[in-house]
């Protein structure tokens, strides 16, 4: 596909981007093992089971107690963000396919998005559903594919959105012009959904009721890394993935006449800017203050692309390892 890049200057980086832990530092990880890599993401059923879905089409339930793991469905397409439900169904994004649901392990799949006006929801990235039943999700990219996502994320070209999904099946969009549209997580007074933009280092907001209901604006911006997938925690703080820390160098790019970036993408991917390996996971509160920041080396686990806490436990998934990484708020 050919690279249409859009100038743009990003934020100044804040000093915190700048160093490579936090203080205190996110404590040691245990490994949960799977038979296949890139846990996407991560869910918590009701039941305290952890699901998660790699890139061979399977979707794992493992028992973080003793680690046992249990395959409970396959699906044509590489799982993304993934939605648990009180009555143990899970929403699926599935890259390629759109948005499935799963009505109990072992269950026949069902399509909830597929297209949208006419045209076929391949990049969705995140869902989450509101008891009501209406659903929320993100598209990434509307131009790039999902084994193409730098070239979106290079591009800058703002083709992602936020979807709302009411009961009766009709679709509507909050937030258009996302740069890679991510996490979702909705308020628990229902207030606002919020969507993270890995693109641009910052989380969106679109106000759901009071005097704002109906505009758009950001929870958070200029965040010292990358946000992928986002959680509502136990302890009613959003949970927020950073998948790599700042990166001087294309931050510069950016800024430069597109060309650099054409030149950039027609590189061996190996020759391309990579995200540095870190494990960094922040946790937000509803005005935008960060309450924990939590980071260490990245030598045993990196590429976190989600997190979910319950009790003070926190896990982790990320796009490139075979395990689900198990760790605890200090």
């Amino acid at each position: 596909m050919q690279m249409r890049p859009h100038r743009w200057t990003p934020p100044r980086p804040t000093a915190r981007a700048r160093h490579p832990h936090s203080d205190p530092a996110l404590p040691p990880v245990r490994l949960l093992p799977l038979a296949g890599t890139g846990p996407e993401d991560v869910v918590l059923t009701a039941a305290g089971r952890v699901v998660t879905g790699t890139d061979d089409g399977v979707l794992w339930s493992i028992d973080p107690a003793d680690g046992t793991v249990e395959q409970i469905a396959r699906v044509d397409g590489r799982p993304l963000g993934l939605h648990a439900d009180a009555d143990g169904s899970l929403l699926i994004c599935v890259a390629g396919r759109g948005i499935l649901r799963l009505p109990a392990a072992g269950g026949e799949l069902e399509v909830v998005v597929d297209e949208i006006d006419g045209a076929p929801l391949t990049f969705p990235s995140n869902v989450v559903r509101d008891e009501d039943g209406t659903v929320y999700f993100s598209i990434a990219s509307r131009r790039w594919p999902l084994a193409q996502w730098m070239g979106d994320i290079l591009e800058h070209s703002g083709s992602g959105q936020l979807i709302r999904r009411s009961p009766d099946g009709a679709l509507e969009v909050l937030i258009d012009g996302l740069q890679f549209g991510n996490g979702v997580v909705l308020a628990p007074d229902r207030s606002c959904v919020l969507v993270a933009e890995t693109g641009s280092y910052r989380i969106s907001r679109h106000w759901l009721s009071g005097p704002r209901a109906g505009s758009n604006d950001h929870l958070v911006e200029n965040l010292p890394g990358s946000p992928d997938n986002m959680s509502l925690g136990s302890d009613g703080l959003i949970w927020v993935a950073l998948v790599a820390p700042r990166n001087p160098l294309l931050d510069r790019f950016f800024a430069l006449p597109g060309i650099f970036r054409r030149l950039t993408w027609a590189l061996p991917e190996r020759l391309r800017p990579a995200p540095g390996r870190t494990t960094w996971v922040l946790a937000l509160d509803f005005d935008g203050t960060v309450v924990h920041d939590l980071q260490r080396d990245g030598t045993d686990f990196a590429m976190v692309t989600a997190v979910a806490e319950r009790d003070g436990t926190l896990y982790l998934g990320s796009l490139s390892e075979s395990a689900v990484a198990v760790s605890a708020v200090p």
